[in-house]
């Protein structure tokens, strides 16, 4: 974290004259965050060929997506909405990733020219008959699941997600009924993992699975890497990862007899941590049983916290060292779920001062609604020091 003079800096630029330009509530995005998580991967899988495909539905803003594509990432999608995005942001290799789509929707995929990981049985036929002798992907649940809550769990026993590796025999004779081929095995378990040894276990059971299935070019083994929320949290160690599935995935392409790609779909890992909604205090309110801070933004515009019970670091970014007490973080929505902190130590806060929500860049805007019929906040992007609107505030 970036201080002076006891205030909050965002890639170089004060939070408050970031306030001052675009008002509040505003996400802020650091590029330079964005472009060191794409580096670290990139730098610390030294398997090749690597691809790294971006989840849109962390962050989708058109901007963000450029700077991604930039750097050399594909895109990974889960709506005609986000391949519209991806196109228009200039991606050139997109993956679909289908979950209970209508027939309408997959042929359109297969249209735009996405490669599309199936996810049933009813997919692949449904796939068969619209484009019959055509190259797809299975997502295959492992039986492994992970994520920081079980919402986001996307793997095992009870998940929704993915055709169960029981059923890959039949998957992969239905495929052939249609002439379909199965270029690529994809899974997913999770999200925000920051143990590498559970993503190791998946990725052996994936590879496992894969020595059955001939004429595989890729194994994509979805996203899921993590970043800490927490003061006691430790980062998922990339470099331990990296050598590890890059050993394993060797040791595989030898004995599979060629070289396959390699695909990571990561999203919050890659922006999570670069985004930041700034909230000015509008309301102090101090009961006998707890004290209430209030800002000018709700859980319509960060709802992980309402939604997951997630922490997020609370800065005062007007003055960042000071004074704390136990306090309540609460918004402006009609929602008693509607808190960004319960009970919790924080900055002594003055009505006017400036709130920093850290640690947003993943699923914060892109999750984001008018409830109440309040707009959306407007974002910016800092890069090499220079901050420019990449959002317009929403007007209602």
């Amino acid at each position: 974290m970036d201080i002076r003079d006891n205030r909050l800096f965002l890639g170089g630029i004060a939070a408050e004259e970031l306030v001052v330009r675009y008002g509040t509530p505003l996400y802020v995005y650091e590029a330079e965050t964005i472009v060191r998580r794409y580096q670290d991967l990139i730098e610390h899988i030294p398997y090749r060929p690597l691809r790294i495909h971006y989840a849109l539905k962390a962050n989708s803003n058109p901007e963000v997506l450029r700077l991604l594509r930039r750097l050399g990432a594909g895109a990974e999608t889960v709506s005609p909405g986000e391949i519209r995005l991806a196109k228009e942001a200039g991606f050139q290799e997109i993956l679909f990733t289908c979950s209970y789509i209508g027939r309408a929707e997959l042929h359109r995929a297969i249209e735009e020219g996405a490669t599309v990981h199936l996810d049933s049985l009813a997919q692949i036929r449904h796939c068969g008959e619209i484009a019959p002798g055509g190259r797809v992907s299975l997502r295959i649940n492992q039986g492994i699941g992970a994520g920081h809550h079980r919402h986001v769990v996307t793997g095992g026993a009870e998940s929704k997600f993915g055709i169960p590796v029981a059923q890959l025999r039949e998957a992969l004779e239905l495929a052939g009924e249609y002439r379909l081929n199965v270029v690529g095995l994809h899974q997913h378990i999770g999200s925000n993992i920051l143990d590498e040894r559970i993503l190791l276990r998946a990725a052996e059971a994936q590879l496992a699975t894969a020595r059955s299935v001939e004429g595989l070019e890729f194994i994509d083994l979805g996203g899921g890497l993590g970043i800490p929320y927490r003061p006691e949290e430790r980062p998922l160690d990339i470099r331990r990862f990296g050598a590890a599935l890059a050993g394993r995935f060797e040791a595989f392409c030898r004995e599979y007899g060629r070289p396959l790609t390699l695909i990571l779909e990561p999203g919050r890992y890659l922006v999570g941590e670069s985004g930041t909604l700034l909230a000015t205090v509008t309301d102090i309110k101090r009961i006998p049983e707890r004290t209430f801070v209030g800002i000018d933004s709700g859980m319509n515009h960060l709802i992980r916290p309402a939604l997951y019970g997630a922490y997020h670091e609370i800065v005062n970014a007007s003055r960042v060292e000071g004074e704390r007490e136990v306090a309540c973080l609460v918004g402006n929505i009609c929602e008693s779920s509607d808190f960004f902190a319960r009970d919790r130590p924080l900055p002594l806060f003055r009505e006017g001062d400036i709130v920093a929500i850290r640690n947003v860049g993943a699923y914060g805007y892109t999750m984001s609604s008018q409830y109440n019929t309040r707009p959306r906040p407007a974002e910016v992007l800092v890069e090499r020091g220079q901050a420019r609107l990449i959002r317009e505030r929403e007007t209602v």
